[in-house]
């Protein structure tokens, strides 16, 4: 068997039902398919089931990536032994894909990063988060826990937080409770603004959440007459409102 790995924030999920849940939360339309970090394969087992043509899986830990083939013979060649951070997907898929995963806490935020980058080709991201991120994630405005990622996914996915799930159903067990999101790809294909100058004034916004946006936006050069948006705090602000700054800067 496996051993879970704290250097790689393994948290082998172990409890059968919550991982046929998780799974059974995948659309039925998914043809493409990527599991990141499948562990010991609790979550194959019930992929598995569903037959989807376009299926690989992604796992930084040699041992499990050795495990997995043996246990899973008709999936060589989809097991892949990479990590998704640096991973080019396009070597696999070229058209749209979902994700599913019991996502490593330590790198969930660094994956929704990823996930955005690849935003015009992810669909459907169904992922296992530590509670707090996952909360922070599906918050809405003027939530002390509305923040950059909140706001980011907001822009081109529809949140959903589906189920929180106790500690003891992992080994080890995590110190933190857990849940379950689903993210499903909006009808956005592009923001109204320079997509590039979001990103950087919505992190800039956020990083310094205390101060007004006047303050915490120094950085840039804004059109005159927005006084009042600009006396507001970044968590104030929905999506729409965020685009609406963009444009209003001065490049």
């Amino acid at each position: 068997m496996v051993r879970p790995k704290k250097h790689l924030g393994q948290h082998f999920l172990t409890d059968n039902s919550v991982a046929e849940k998780i799974v059974s939360y995948l659309s039925e339309s998914t043809t493409h398919l990527l599991e990141i970090g499948p562990g010991t394969g609790i979550l194959t087992n019930y992929i598995l089931d569903k037959e989807i043509p376009n299926y690989f899986l992604i796992e930084v830990d040699r041992e499990s990536v050795d495990y997995l083939n043996k246990k899973y013979p008709q999936l060589t060649g989809q097991i892949l032994l990479h990590d998704f951070l640096k991973f080019n997907i396009d070597t696999i898929f070229n058209d749209r894909f979902s994700i599913i995963g019991n996502f490593p806490y330590n790198i969930s935020s660094q994956i929704l990063f990823r996930v955005l980058t690849y935003r015009q080709q992810v669909e459907e991201v169904i992922g296992m988060f530590q509670k707090e991120v996952a909360e922070r994630i599906a918050s809405p405005p003027g939530s002390k826990k509305y923040g950059i990622l909140s706001v980011l996914i907001g822009a081109f996915y529809e949140v959903e937080l589906l189920l929180q799930v106790s500690e003891h159903v992992f080994s080890p067990p995590p110190k933190v409770k857990s849940a379950v999101l689903r993210l499903k790809r909006n009808g956005v294909k592009a923001l109204e603004c320079n997509e590039k100058l979001f990103f950087d004034l919505v992190k800039t916004a956020f990083n310094q959440r205390r101060k007004t946006l006047r303050n915490a936006l120094s950085k840039f050069r804004f059109n005159p007459g927005n006084e009042e948006i600009l006396s507001l705090r970044a968590e104030q602000l929905e999506v729409e409102k965020f685009i609406y700054l963009v444009n209003q800067v001065v490049e």
